[in-house]
């Protein structure tokens, strides 16, 4: 193929997402023009702007994961973070804060191919004397609810299942989990929905979620910004990990982010209302190249539910092929840009999810992720294609 030097196709759209245009113009007159600090909202109109617009969003957010009571939203089960990371470490310390100040149990179930938003705080808390099951995944990285159920244990207090794998794609059969949770009265459920909102239909009511954790720079919108569901039951059981001037109903201090708030809002808005239209758009650009790729190449390998996947989500292995040089130089030179894994963890040898999904060291180790996005094209996953299928063959000449 000819490279095409002017040319960038970027496929990786489960590290981050561009911005939409739409959502920076709705951000943009909080930088500018209604600048007021929310707390000021009793002192002078800028403020109350700004405590307007926050409370605003928050029924949004509310309404776009089906977060409702007799029909409305519940804006008050909306607490905004700085992100996803610190959503999922309130969720599960601030319950283990209060599980344990109240001797509400000390065990936590998780599974082994979480993010490591989760990992990291489950891992934390072991250290502090908690008990954690992490459950093992099916050779498609799926948590089957029946492992759930089984490991629930007498001091139970908290599930935390993601909704999608960030590296794989596969989606779990969170309202089957959510179902066996709701049959103890008191333990809570958590999902991690980052690289779910948007691409696969989110009812908090109806999955039967208690907590749950998003992100404003996987759906379009700001980095920086994060929001967690928490059911208004449990609300007054989350502690706070920092403490201040008792924002967000005392549970997260700190000066709102005021346009980052309404970034997440808006482009969680138009991920709802635009869901099925991206869905296919994007849906069938995977397809195209997992046509291509597996259609063109002798020794490639999916990875992931075969059915059960985010949309926008391909992750393929090329047993022999050294994908880092594949990844970070040759696809780079064509101006594509793919991931080795999770952005989050990519010093890492090897996947912690494909190793739980597979022994082929080769499969592990020849893995690439790549993540579509709403405003690529048939031409630019073609061009893709052939930059990938032209070094993934060049190096098979080589070494093979």
């Amino acid at each position: 193929m000819t490279t095409d030097s002017d040319r960038e196709v970027y496929l990786d759209h489960h590290a981050t997402t561009p911005v939409d245009e739409q959502v920076l113009q709705a951000m943009e007159p909080y930088f500018t023009e209604h600048y007021g600090n929310p707390a000021s909202k009793a002192n002078h109109s800028f403020g109350h702007a700004a405590s307007n617009r926050i409370e605003q969003a928050r029924e949004q957010v509310a309404k776009g994961i089906g977060a409702r009571a007799g029909g409305e939203a519940v804006a008050k089960s909306i607490i905004f973070t700085s992100g996803a990371t610190e959503s999922d470490n309130l969720a599960i310390r601030g319950l283990a804060k209060h599980a344990q100040k109240n001797d509400l149990g000390s065990h936590i179930i998780t599974s082994r191919i979480e993010h490591e938003a989760v990992l990291e705080p489950c891992k934390y808390l072991e250290e502090k004397g908690f008990d954690v099951t992490y459950l093992p995944v099916d050779k498609y990285g799926q948590v089957d609810p029946a492992t759930v159920r089984d490991a629930i244990q007498d001091d139970t207090f908290l599930v935390s299942i993601m909704a999608a794998n960030n590296e794989i794609g596969t989606i779990n059969p969170i309202k089957e989990i959510g179902s066996v949770v709701r049959d103890y009265e008191d333990i809570w459920f958590h999902t991690d929905a980052v690289q779910a909102v948007g691409a696969v239909d989110i009812d908090v009511n109806e999955m039967g979620i208690d907590l749950m954790s998003i992100s404003g720079h996987k759906i379009y919108g700001p980095k920086g910004i994060g929001a967690l569901y928490v059911d208004l039951k449990i609300k007054n059981k989350i502690e706070p990990l920092q403490l201040g001037g008792g924002h967000e109903s005392g549970k997260r201090s700190g000066t709102p982010n005021v346009p980052g708030i309404v970034g997440l809002a808006e482009a969680l808005e138009l991920a709802t209302e635009n869901r099925e239209k991206r869905v296919e758009h994007v849906q069938g650009l995977r397809d195209q190249l997992w046509n291509r790729l597996s259609n063109e190449l002798d020794n490639v390998v999916l990875n992931g539910h075969p059915e059960d996947r985010l949309p926008n989500n391909l992750n393929v292995s090329f047993p022999n092929v050294n994908v880092k040089e594949l990844v970070r130089m040759s696809l780079t030179d064509h101006g594509v840009m793919a991931a080795l894994g999770s952005a989050c963890a990519s010093g890492e040898d090897t996947s912690h999810v494909l190793e739980q999904i597979t022994d082929d060291q080769e499969r592990i180790q020849g893995a690439v992720r790549f993540g579509l996005g709403k405003d690529l094209t048939e031409e630019d996953i073609e061009y893709a294609a052939d930059a990938v299928i032209e070094e993934v063959q060049l190096t098979e000449s080589i070494f093979g």
